[in-house]
């Protein structure tokens, strides 16, 4: 090998052989790559980031972007040295960074040269309360399909400026998950300024290693992430699990891995083995169950018994009074309750035709004495099982 000769790609991953075929795709790209650790945007890394994503356009592709840095690009436009601690504060710098933002993303995809590579983009903005909202959940998803046909890649962020705690998303990696839910997309690719999951945090383990595949989600895999992200970011490897549990429970792929250089993307739907790649859990959820699953908060918990259990999970009926065990929170009829197993592990999501006061008057008895009980049968069940899914 001679002092010129380049380094080989990454070799095949057999057990990514499906990414090849994935057609539309949801890249989400973090606030330390976007601002290159300080507090100012990257624009170079921007005009990297749509030509990559533009390759895969011209490929075939539908790619859609979701982007932080809003908050890091109007850190610098204001003044602040760092990302700020009051909510006002953090509200104004969202307000002006994505402006410009946007206007950089516009310009990047403007003057790509590649043949039929897109050449505009549409914003998006989003709060959590809009996705639960079915209405709005389902504008939020003919938008993006909208601007997937005319060709325009959708940019979206959360809605800083007027988020608040109770609504927030937390981090643009929760974000980024419940946008491929939505967009039924069937990879979402983490672009972070790790390589992938390690097995220990690397700043507490130096011999902490890459793990390249994550079959499942499991305790031991929660234990090596780390809790905190960046100084201007909010995400941290927890965050980037808990986006994995989402994706794959959906019965789609994710793919954590380094983003420093966009072009990494390639290879990443090559089917290289680079950065860490999570693995689907069963088939594809349809898309009313994924809303159910993943985008809507649970309003109340039902207990129920063994048997209970058995028929919902493995003969996939309804869930009656009969086997109805015990309450906690308030709801109302048509929210959306958890089901907890006698281990008080939740398995199941669905929407309550009963109220909480009206459940606690028929729990434990036959759909026969509803009636009786509150003076008329409007539901044999509490929850139906074509609104109800499994986790």
């Amino acid at each position: 090998m001679t002092a010129h000769a380049t380094k080989s790609p990454p070799e095949f991953a057999p057990e990514r052989a499906g990414l090849k075929s994935a057609r539309r795709i949801v890249v989400k790209v973090g606030t330390s790559l976007l601002t290159s650790g300080g507090v100012h945007v990257d624009r170079r890394y921007i005009v990297r980031l749509a030509a990559a994503v533009g390759q895969l356009w011209t490929a075939g592709k539908q790619v859609a972007i979701v982007t932080s840095g809003a908050i890091g690009a109007g850190c610098g436009a204001l003044g602040f040295k760092e990302r700020p601690k009051s909510l006002p504060d953090r509200q104004a710098c969202a307000a002006a960074g994505q402006v410009e933002l946007m206007k950089l993303y516009a310009q990047a995809f403007r003057r790509l040269k590649t043949p039929h590579a897109p050449r505009s983009v549409g914003q998006l903005l989003l709060t959590r309360d809009g996705l639960e909202d079915r209405k709005r959940y389902l504008n939020a998803r003919h938008t993006l399909e909208a601007l997937f046909e005319r060709r325009a890649v959708p940019i979206i962020n959360e809605n800083d400026t007027i988020s608040v705690d109770e609504i927030r998303f937390g981090d643009n990696d929760t974000l980024s998950a419940l946008v491929a839910v939505a967009a039924e997309a069937e990879l979402l690719v983490i672009l972070s300024d790790v390589e992938g999951l390690m097995n220990a945090p690397p700043r507490e383990n130096p011999n902490a290693r890459l793990i390249h595949e994550v079959p499942e989600i499991t305790p031991e895999v929660e234990s090596w992430a780390s809790p905190s992200g960046s100084a201007l970011g909010t995400g941290g490897m927890v965050s980037k699990l808990e986006a994995a549990k989402i994706v794959t429970g959906s019965g789609e792929s994710m793919v954590l891995v380094g983003g420093s250089d966009p072009s990494v993307l390639e290879r990443v739907l090559e089917g290289r083995r680079v950065g860490t790649y999570f693995a689907p859990r069963g088939d594809r959820m349809a898309a009313r169950k994924r809303w159910l699953a993943y985008t809507q908060r649970t309003q109340g918990t039902i207990k129920v018994d063994a048997g209970a259990r058995d028929a919902l999970v493995k003969r996939h009926k309804s869930l009656l009074p009969s086997g109805i065990v015990s309450l906690e929170g308030h709801f109302d009829s048509g929210d959306l309750v958890a089901l907890q197993g006698p281990d008080g592990r939740p398995f199941a999501r669905g929407l309550s035709n009963y109220s909480r006061a009206e459940v606690e008057k028929i729990r434990g008895r036959k759909s026969s004495e509803i009636a009786k009980e509150l003076g008329q049968l409007l539901f044999e069940e509490v929850v139906h099982r074509d609104n109800l899914v499994i986790l």
